[in-house]
């Protein structure tokens, strides 16, 4: 009797080894293949990518002409699902014939359309004939629903809040706007399993304790105050979890994570509570791509290869575990940081870091920017970051000079040397007749208007505009112009625009 019972419970150990070397198996192959068809989707991105829209600050008129194509393709549907405040239509497309929806929205904040490129992106791929198996799989078993921009009114600004001044992301309980109710209505009649809900972040979020920016960052919301885990937020944490790994590939490093403190008015919060499984993705800063090109990349290729995994439901053998690993979202970063600068000050020596960020101003047609930077942190900074960093040990700050004579026009201004100029030590041109709508300056000099007079003495502070010189051994070697750092010996700069001074 005893043999038997051990030779049972052998059976029973090899037969559960076996399945469990089986499970392991299909994991690693789904891994692996899943892996193959991301590295295609990077490698094959220029083919599908919506070359219409190349600049963050797109209008609701210009993805009309994109999503009406759509109307007349076959195994789609456009449906208009509401108004902005403004009167401007608000359009859901869907594809696919599954039982399982998934629904992707975006721009519901006007100034964040990072993810609304990425989802024409994901249309022309969808309608191409390449990936047919996979394809065929995600729309066998999906049905995927786009809705582009949620906030038109706000996007057509350039602006975070929508006509009523209200952040639609607010809204999820008093449903005051017309915006935050169709998301509620669209999600409630979809019934969606899956819900993606993308932004932007500001580009000064860097994942914690790193000096790499969060390129990304995840969040699956919490529904309560206690944070619970149900199988509705596990999905979602799995989804995340896959989609961090992607992102590894293309960014290391660069991936952060939310804090889930619960807020009962957030849309992502309460759809987690109403039963699907949202999935919040926000576009952050990736060093040199101003326009957000190289993440809307990332955000096509991980949501793509997040959609192909809910297809095939690789996702479930995920472990929820490695979703806290993703290290948390920081906001230590900055444009410039200058470290070890010499700061005379009241004729006493101080050493000090400086950290200057750059601030974008729309202008009137709100198409376009202009650069306006500050100081905004100074002292000891060594446990903070910038996208680039300057060791200025063994240099001195000194004040930039008005250039003695006047300049009769824009005309003549733009003919200056900037860089023979700067070496000498002027920052800033005095010029006439500049028209009222030229809100910048197109060279490395400040121009000044009518009796500007420049400090009689180097003020750094908080707040300030950082426009001086880098001196070492009593040479002129580098200027910061307007929060721009440049090599006056190479040339070498990311200089955008200086400022024009009242």
């Amino acid at each position: 009797m005893k043999l038997y019972i051990l030779l049972v419970s052998f059976i029973m150990s090899l037969s559960a080894s076996c399945q469990s070397k089986m499970a392991e198996t299909t994991l690693k192959e789904n891994t692996e293949k899943q892996a193959d068809i991301t590295s295609a989707l990077y490698d094959t991105y220029d083919t599908y990518k919506e070359s219409s829209l190349a600049k963050r600050r797109i209008k609701h008129h210009e993805i009309q002409p994109l999503i009406t194509n759509f109307k007349a393709k076959e195994g789609y549907t456009v449906t208009k699902v509401g108004e902005s405040i403004e009167g401007r239509p608000l359009s859901l497309i869907s594809v696919g014939s599954g039982a399982t929806n998934v629904f992707l929205w975006s721009q519901m904040h006007g100034d964040e359309p990072t993810a609304t490129q990425a989802i024409f992106d994901i249309l022309n791929f969808l309608d191409s004939k390449d990936f047919q198996k996979e394809k065929a799989s995600i729309l066998r078993n999906l049905t995927l629903h786009f809705l582009p921009m949620l906030n038109p009114d706000g996007a057509e600004v350039y602006t975070r809040r929508n006509t009523l001044g209200i952040d639609i992301n607010r809204d999820a309980l008093a449903l005051q706007s017309p915006e935050g109710r169709t998301l509620k209505r669209v999600r409630d009649s979809l019934d969606a399993d899956f819900g993606f809900n993308l932004h932007d972040q500001s580009t000064y979020y860097n994942a914690e304790r790193t000096e790499k920016p969060a390129t990304i960052s995840y969040l699956a919301p919490a529904y309560n105050y206690e944070k619970d885990i149900n199988d509705v937020r596990a999905n979602a944490m799995k989804i995340i979890v896959y989609m961090n790994k992607i992102i590894q590939n293309y960014a290391p490093g660069q991936v952060g994570r939310y804090n889930d403190d619960f807020e009962p008015r957030a849309f992502g919060d309460n759809i987690q509570k109403w039963g699907t499984s949202a999935i919040l993705i926000e576009s952050g800063g990736f060093n040199k791509d101003t326009e957000k090109q190289e993440i809307r990349k990332l955000n096509y290729v991980s949501i793509l290869s997040a959609i192909y995994t809910i297809s095939n439901k690789s996702y479930t053998e995920i472990a929820i575990a490695d979703y806290e690993k993703i290290p948390e979202n920081d906001r230590k970063l900055f444009d410039l940081k200058i470290e070890n600068l010499t700061y005379k000050l009241l004729g006493k020596e101080y050493t000090l870091d400086l950290g200057i960020q750059r601030f974008e101003n729309d202008k009137p047609n709100h198409n376009d920017f202009w650069i306006s930077s500050s100081i905004v942190e100074q002292g000891d900074l060594s446990t903070y970051y910038g996208y680039e960093t300057f060791d200025a040990k063994g240099y001195t700050a000194t004040l930039g000079k008005i250039y003695p004579n006047k300049i009769s026009s824009m005309t003549e201004f733009l003919k200056l040397d900037a860089f023979e100029l700067l070496k000498q030590g002027y920052l800033y041109i005095s010029v006439n007749g500049i028209p009222e709508k030229i809100m910048e300056s197109a060279l490395p000099l400040n121009i000044t208007r009518g009796s500007y007079k420049a400090p009689a003495n180097l003020r750094l502070a908080i707040g300030v505009n950082p426009s001086f010189f880098l001196e070492k051994n009593g040479k002129i070697m580098y200027a910061v112009v307007n929060g721009y750092l440049i090599d006056l010996q190479s040339k070498a700069t990311s200089f955008k625009n200086a400022l024009i001074l009242k």
